[in-house]
């Protein structure tokens, strides 16, 4: 029976790695599940699943956790704060741990998972793209198994050659093709994006997201994000990524080979897929998820994307080119102004002003230690506060 953390439990993913988990109690077992402030949530799932550990990075959250534990007579040991998420990240009963905290504050633990030497079932992009060649070489050097979970990832991830860390022209790949819905923006008139509400940008045409992971698939800075992840997931460049509109959602991505073949993963967009196929991986396991319908379906349909309407995603792709800090310094900046953003204080077009601005604004170094990561992340954040100061 394996031993499974999960990071960011009561988000979508984890509910989702919860319900996958239930379908094999036979197979798994949760050591540690958590949170960052939902205590009720936490809570309940401490009921259910009874885990030996129970983290919330808030303390005064993890306090009341405890109280609740206590008073529930529950075998559950709390912790609180980044410690305590590195700890359950690396117990010695932990085999699988899903990575699924949000944003630049998943990645120490996750990174503590990675050094341990665990199978990383990997949904927090942003730990690859603050960290890519440190967090690479933890992988390699602890001997963990990294498994991608965002969908387009994870169908990449089984349609290249089992080889393909060897490098993707010497396994006859000639590029990867990312796929993207397009988000629910993508005939909206340029004119009209002023005036877009936080709640219109985070109702997804196809998946049930979190809100921040949503306003970046709006303002595809979420597919930005992923080709910096799939460059350092895939030993690749930007020039060997293709980002394809498409949707319908049904095809998850696509790796070209040199002999003119093709080969995609196509299904329902459900993230349990994914998700089963990181805990069962190399078998096939339940999901739960149900099975596609490609009469259903009818059709697919393909485009290019409009930079002139997803500035983000090309922002992305020179500060992957741009290499260093460059990439850290993206995601502290897009952090800020989706958070302010979804608070009601700027405009949906003003997301890509303050992450460029905070680009050209923010000196960019070599990316050779976390403490140099950190650095970035803290003076990007500062620096695109400053910009908001003056919208």
């Amino acid at each position: 029976m394996k031993g499974v953390t999960v990071l960011g439990s009561t988000g979508t993913i984890g509910v989702n790695t919860l319900d996958v988990i239930s379908r094999h109690k036979d197979r798994f077992m949760v050591t540690a599940l958590t949170a960052n402030q939902n205590v009720e949530e936490l809570f309940e799932q401490c009921c259910k699943w009874t885990p030996p550990w129970a983290v919330m990075a808030d303390e005064v959250c993890a306090d009341q956790l405890e109280k609740k534990i206590i008073e529930a007579s529950l075998p559950t040991q709390v912790l609180a704060g980044v410690s305590g998420l590195e700890k359950v990240a690396a117990l010695d009963e932990t085999d699988y741990v899903m990575a699924a905290i949000v944003g630049a504050a998943g990645l120490m633990p996750t990174l503590a998972a990675a050094r341990a030497g665990k199978r990383v079932m990997l949904a927090n992009k942003e730990a690859l793209v603050m960290s890519g060649q440190l967090f690479m070489d933890a992988v390699k050097d602890s001997g963990a198994e990294l498994i991608p979970i965002d969908s387009e990832h994870n169908a990449i991830f089984q349609s290249l050659p089992h080889d393909f860390h060897r490098g993707l022209e010497i396994t006859g790949v000639r590029k990867i093709l990312l796929t993207a819905s397009g988000g629910p923006f993508r005939k909206t008139p340029l004119s009209e994006l002023d005036s877009i509400t936080p709640e219109q940008a985070v109702a997804h045409p196809n998946w049930v997201m979190g809100r921040k992971i949503s306003v970046d698939s709006a303002t595809m800075m979420n597919k930005g994000l992923e080709i910096i992840e799939a460059c350092w997931l895939f030993a690749t460049d930007t020039q060997h990524i293709e980002v394809v509109i498409h949707p319908q959602s049904v095809i998850h991505s696509m790796v070209q080979y040199n002999d003119g073949s093709v080969l995609a993963q196509l299904g329902n967009p459900d993230m349990r897929t994914p998700i089963a196929y990181a805990l069962g991986c190399p078998e096939r396991i339940d999901s739960g998820v149900e099975e596609l319908d490609l009469f259903e379906v009818a059709r697919l349909d393909f485009e290019a994307p409009d930079l002139d309407r997803f500035p983000c995603l090309r922002l992305a792709i020179e500060a992957m080119d741009k290499g260093g800090t460059a990439t850290t310094i993206l995601n502290a900046a897009n952090e800020i102004a989706v958070d302010r953003f979804l608070e009601g204080e700027m405009k949906f077009s003003d997301i890509p002003r303050v992450i460029e601005e905070t680009l050209a604004g923010v000196e960019i170094h070599t990316a050779d230690a976390i403490s140099t990561l950190l650095e970035a992340d803290a003076e990007a954040r500062e620096y695109a506060r400053q910009i908001l100061g003056t919208l």
